[in-house]
């Protein structure tokens, strides 16, 4: 049998590992800050569930079984379980209710770089009764900034629009009837020429001078206030493309309000997202100097949740972080700080096994005060243990030999820098301890 791991998996060595952890970490500790409750859905469900909302590419996509009587699937995101889940429980719910859920999702597509068949996403989601305050789109943005910033990724950018002002402008140059094809090739324009985007809105029987006339208001550019200004100018009287605006004012204005800086955030009239899923803020997350990754951070606002499930409306705002997409871009880049395979800060080494006593009592010592240890009980020479804690790059040395069990100290060896000092329990816990 040749050994494998199946293509479009990711299985990382311990030392990538302990990055790929700490980023959930920092993701969950950050949406907890912002009070999004941890939810947690089973990757299995009926597969009516997950088929209720799918279509075209993703139902090829979604892997599908069947166990004895009963057809099943695994989840395709985390979404449509979320709907299933609000549908259940609604009448247990407090709303708002703000969740937040770190998981792995599973699609059968084929796999090439960046993409996966197994993946963690990252998903928030504010989700009411009826109406959802526009407030709570601007402190989504707040969230993905936050993320980012704590994370101390590269300098990034998220990008808002909002899909009522492109539907209002649609129906102005009375295109309405062809505005869900329309949207998807605006969602696509920066991945072609105009030429080609001009081209095939023409396919759709769309006039020369009205393409044209789209093309150049998607491509109205400026700071946040001048892009406003500029619609503004035009004086649309429509009600979807005035409530559109509103919105996108609103949103921006609270985000300064909640502390975003301007150059985080920029409105860009052809973010869309392709999906006809959302209806008003939209957002796509870039890194500046790293647009080769593409959206890093992506979502928006949707009418109702639950739709397919129950007659009540839900209204919600959500995003999602496609982690293992990220981290493995980011690693592919050498943009992580990769150390070593160990999460330990000290690792305690015996002069000989005489001392495994006096290295245990000290290891539950330290595992007490929530210091990360461990002690190397193999046999060996002293020169291959420090090989040892070399390998693992452990950052703090512990030793224990015949004059420090005599004098009741112990040898404190900082692995960096290469100095090493006499210490009693309470001077390593101070030097160990944030």
């Amino acid at each position: 049998m040749t050994v494998r791991t199946l293509q479009g998996f990711m299985e990382l060595l311990p030392e990538e590992q302990i990055v790929m952890e700490h980023m959930k970490a920092v993701i969950a500790h950050t949406y907890e800050l912002f009070g999004f409750a941890p939810l947690d859905t089973p990757v299995l469900e009926l597969a009516e569930v997950l088929l209720s909302k799918s279509g075209g590419d993703t139902e090829k996509q979604i892997y599908e079984f069947k166990k004895g009587d009963t057809d099943l699937a695994m989840r395709f995101d985390l979404t449509v379980p979320l709907a299933k889940y609000v549908a259940l429980h609604h009448n247990e719910l407090t709303f708002p209710f703000k969740r937040y859920q770190i998981g792995k999702v599973y699609r059968g597509e084929r796999p090439q770089k960046g993409r996966f068949r197994e993946f963690y996403q990252c998903d928030i989601d504010i989700i009411d009764r009826d109406e959802l305050n526009i407030a709570y789109d601007a402190e989504v943005l707040a969230v993905i900034y936050t993320v980012f910033q704590k994370l101390a990724l590269p300098a990034f950018k998220i990008y808002i629009n909002n899909r009522k002002l492109l539907s209002g402008f649609l129906e102005y140059l009375e295109i309405a009837d062809k505005t869900v094809d329309v949207l998807r090739l605006v969602d696509k324009i920066k991945k072609i020429p105009e030429e080609a985007f001009l081209g095939e809105l023409g396919d759709l029987g769309l006039p020369e001078a009205k393409n044209k006339t789209l093309l150049n208001f998607i491509k109205i550019k400026g700071s946040n206030d001048e892009i406003i200004a500029k619609l503004e100018d035009f004086k649309i009287d429509n009600e979807a493309f005035c409530n559109g605006l509103n919105e996108l004012k609103t949103v921006v204005g609270q985000a300064q309000l909640l502390g975003i800086p301007a150059e985080n955030v920029q409105i860009d009239l052809s973010i869309t997202r392709g999906l006809d899923y959302y209806t008003g803020t939209v957002y796509e997350t870039f890194f500046d100097e790293h647009p080769e990754f593409g959206s890093v951070c992506s979502g928006g606002r949707y009418d109702n949740l639950s739709s397919v499930f129950m007659d009540k409306k839900f209204p919600g705002v959500g995003i999602s972080i496609g982690l293992t997409r990220l981290y493995d871009q980011l690693h592919g880049k050498g943009l992580l700080d990769i150390k070593g395979p160990t999460p330990n800060k000290a690792l305690i080494i015996l002069q000989n096994s005489d001392y495994t006593a006096q290295a245990m009592q000290l290891l539950g010592k330290l595992r007490r005060f929530d210091i990360a240890a461990d002690v190397m009980l193999r046999e060996s020479k002293f020169k291959k243990k420090m090989e040892y804690a070399n390998k693992i790059k452990v950052p703090y040395l512990i030793i224990i030999g015949e004059d420090e069990a005599a004098n009741g100290y112990y040898t404190f060896k900082d692995m960096t820098s290469g100095v090493q000092q006499k210490a009693s329990f309470e001077q390593i816990c101070a030097l160990l301890r944030p």
